[in-house]
Order: structure tokens, then C-alpha cells, then sequence
């Protein structure tokens, strides 16, 4: 495999798709070694095939806002990879979203659902819809026309989507709701995310976060550190931010800082209860800002314009959108004394970061290792729902301890480099390629 051959020909079939391209050059620049390793994989053209989307299905959205004027929006779903099971990955609400986005998103959930060790493929969907200002009437009205172009698409045996930003628990309802009424039949499994009453999980709405912090342990432990006393700083405050704010209290650390497109909220005395369920108001608000939880809580300062990575932290965990930390952040963060950076949002860093904590020695892992959690609670709630039953948080919570270790412990077999410094992107790159890859070869030429 020569990678920039590979790239070059993308760039000229995909011009202008700068996420997805970022995507797949980071994991063939990691990979590159093991692949050439494996003749049979370049016999076949295992990467070739494995970067381009098995289908795309694009779609119009219309509906009717509260003036009774009709909107019209983009909807997408990129089926990006079924060799390892029926494509899995969430629904995304942003006025960014383009197929670029969620070409990457879906490349970056075929490897991230493999290393879960649970048999899900990869995908991604969504919406340029923006949820920011809408009433819930609004939000209901567009998620039924969402689902009335989608759901032929989808089921619990062959695509499977979820939440994701913009996108959680009562956009997953609208969604369903629709579906059954489309599909007719009670089929739970199609969605994940659901509410408890029907179908859903207990620990799915933490399961991102908490799975977070889990990988963050194994992380901290292993290079003899630990997350008690720890001060941690956090980008956004959606059911991501939350997640991993409450799990990282829970553990001992102190959470200083949240953040929002408006400005970061310096945190200094950490969360309480009260703050913790604070940060869901502020998402269900559909306000988009950050600000009015300084007003809330007067030990904190909303502090406009500014990142959390502004903060002087110990631990800094990225939780709200792909890109988000740059180098100039990457150095701030070294500056102020920071030594692990986590990847809670999908591809949160950008290159030129990765590199410059990278070559600073710090503990870094990317979104495809840290955010497992997610998508693996996903999967053991279609597990759930296929055998009509449902289990207690403490057994759900037990698995995903089992998956977080599993994927830790895969990280550091293929990332561990002779100078014993752990590169967990390439160790977590190259062991969900290697399941993928092998699948692919053993069912052929499809």
C-alpha cells in the first residue's frame, strides 16, 4: 500500500471532503506498516474497498414550522461497512452537517464498532436541520419527515442508527414513533438510544462519558497515574460533557470548565449533583449556550469567546465536535502543565494537535478508542431487545467496564512502540482494521 497514491486518488474522486480525507489519511498513515505485512489484504484490495462507502442514501426532508412556512432540509445516510455486522452509528442534527461530515463519522464507526468486539458495522446519518431555537413541536414535525424518507432503509438486522449531537433521547422517540407507524410493527431494535419505558437501556445516556472515563482509567493506571485529585476541563455540556462530568466526579477528579460555542464556564470548586443535572436543562433548552450556568451557580465564571482548553487543567477531554482542539490549543494545554488529552468527541483533534502532543510525550487517545462506550451500550441494548428482556445497571455497567478494558487492552498490543511509549491512535486504528480486514477477505469479492 503507498498511502499518498491512495490519497491522491481520493482527493481527485472526493475533491473539497476535507473531514473524510483527514479521516482516512490518519488511519492508512497508521496502518500502513501492518497492512504491508498482509499480501493478502493488498490482493484483494482490502483498503481500497474499505474506503469507500458501501451505499449513501441522500434524501429531501420537508416540513412545516410553527408559522405554518415550509422547510425544506438535506437528510443523509452513509452505510459506510457490514462486514462484521448491520450497520451501526448515530443520526446527527447540525446545520454543518454535509456528506463530507458523515463520511468520516461513518469511516470512523467501522473501526470504532470493531474494537467494541461486538458484531455491529459502521454508519452514519443526519440532517443540516438545526435544532438550536426550535420549539419541541418543530423537533417533532422534523424528525417524522426524517424517519418518512429513512425508514425503508433501515432495521434491526440491517442498519441501526442512534443519537448523536443534536440528537438525543426525545429526537429518538419522534423518530421511532414514526417508524412504527411506517413499518407496522413493534420492532424496538431498530433504534437505539430509546427511553426506558420502551426498550431503551438503563446506563445508555451515561454509557458515552462513563466509557470515557473507564478507558481514561486503564489509561491513567497503566502509567501510573490516577484520576482522583485530577483537575479535569471538558468541551460542551450535551449528554457527552455530562456523561463524562458526572463519571470523572465520581471517580475523584475535580471538573473545572465546561464550554459552549459562547465561551468556556470556569468551574474552580468542581461538580456537584445539582450542577451535573444542570448541564441537561442547558442542553434541552435548544439555547445553544453555555453562559447561563455561571448565572446558576455563582462559584463559577462564564468566561466569553474563551475554550476550555484555556483552563489550566491536568486532564483534557474533548466531548463536543470534530476539530475542536487545534495546535494552538494543543500548546496552550502543554504550557499550562496538562498531561493526557482524551478524544470523547469524534476525531476532536485536529492532525497538527495529535502531532504536537504526540511529540510531547503526554497520554493521548483518540475518539475511535475513548468513545466506544457509546455505540457499545447501543450495541447491548439491541442485545437486550432481541431477547425481549432487560437487564439492571449494574450488568449493563459490568459490560462495559469488560468492552473498555478489551479495547484498552487492544490499544496497547498494536500501539506499544519499542520506546515503550503506548501510541494508542495507532494501536487503536490498527486493531479495528485488522478485524474488519479479515472479515472482508473471508467473504470475498462483494
Amino acid at each position: 500500500m503507498n498511502v499518498q497514491n491512495l490519497m491522491t486518488d481520493l482527493e481527485r474522486k472526493h475533491p473539497g471532503e476535507s473531514e473524510y480525507l483527514q479521516a482516512v489519511r490518519e488511519v492508512l498513515e497508521s496502518i500502513e506498516e501492518a497492512y504491508n505485512e498482509h499480501p493478502e489484504f493488498e490482493q484483494a484490495k482490502i483498503v481500497e474497498r474499505m474506503v469507500e462507502p458501501d451505499r449513501i442514501i441522500t434524501f429531501r426532508v420537508t416540513w412545516v414550522d410553527d408559522a405554518g412556512a415550509i422547510q425544506t432540509n438535506l437528510g443523509y445516510r452513509v452505510q459506510f461497512n457490514s462486514a462484521i455486522g448491520p450497520y451501526k452509528g448515530g443520526i446527527r442534527f447540525h446545520r454543518a452537517v454535509n456528506l463530507s461530515m458523515l463520511k468520516f463519522l461513518g469511516f470512523e464507526q467501522t473501526f470504532k464498532n470493531a474494537l467494541t468486539t461486538l458484531p455491529m458495522g459502521g454508519a452514519k446519518g443526519g440532517s443540516d436541520f438545526d435544532p438550536v431555537g426550535k420549539s419541541n413541536a418543530e423537533i417533532m414535525r422534523f424528525c417524522q419527515a426524517f424517519m418518512l424518507e429513512l425508514w425503508h432503509n433501515i432495521g434491526p438486522d440491517t442498519d441501526v442508527p442512534a443519537g448523536d449531537v443534536g440528537v438525543g433521547g426525545r429526537e429518538i422517540g419522534y423518530m421511532y414513533g414514526m417508524y412504527k407507524k411506517l413499518a407496522r410493527e413493534y420492532n424496538t431494535g431498530v433504534l437505539t438510544g430509546k427511553g426506558m419505558t420502551w426498550g431503551g437501556s438503563l446506563v445508555r445516556p451515561e454509557a458515552t462519558g462513563f466509557g470515557a472515563l473507564y478507558f481514561v482509567q486503564h489509561m491513567l493506571q497503566r502509567a501510573g497515574r490516577e484520576l482522583k485529585g485530577a483537575t479535569v476541563a471538558i468541551s460542551g455540556f450535551g449528554n457527552v460533557a455530562w456523561g463524562a462530568a458526572k463519571k470523572a466526579t465520581e471517580l475523584g477528579a475535580r471538573v473545572i470548565a465546561i464550554s459552549g460555542p459562547d465561551g468556556v464556564v470556569y468551574n474552580p470548586n468542581g461538580m456537584t449533583d445539582e450542577k451535573i443535572a444542570y448541564m441537561l436543562e442547558l442542553r434541552a433548552s435548544n439555547r445553544n449556550i453555555v453562559a447561563p450556568f455561571a448565572e446558576k451557580f455563582t462559584d463559577a465564571t462564564f468566561i466569553s469567546g474563551k475554550k476550555a482548553w484555556s483552563i489550566k487543567c491536568d486532564i483534557a477531554l474533548p466531548c463536543a465536535f470534530q476539530n475542536e482542539l487545534t495546535e494552538a490549543d494543543a500548546e496552550e494545554l502543554l504550557a499550562n502543565g496538562t498531561w493526557c488529552v482524551a478524544e470523547v468527541s469524534n476525531m476532536g483533534c485536529t492532525p497538527e494537535a495529535i502531532a504536537a502532543l504526540q511529540r510531547a510525550g503526554i497520554l493521548f487517545a483518540p475518539g475511535k478508542a475513548v468513545n466506544a462506550g457509546g455505540v457499545a451500550t447501543s450495541g447491548l441494548e439491541m442485545t437486550q431487545n432481541a431477547m425481549h428482556i432487560s437487564w439492571a445497571a449494574e450488568e449493563v455497567d459490568a459490560k462495559l467496564h469488560y468492552i473498555m478494558n478489551s479495547i484498552h487492552e487492544a490499544c496497547v498490543k498494536y500501539g506499544t512502540e519499542p520506546s515503550g511509549y503506548i501510541n494508542y491512535v495507532k494501536g487503536a486504528n490498527i486493531a479495528g482494521f485488522m478485524k474488519v480486514a479479515r472479515a472482508m477477505l473471508e467473504q470475498g469479492v462483494v
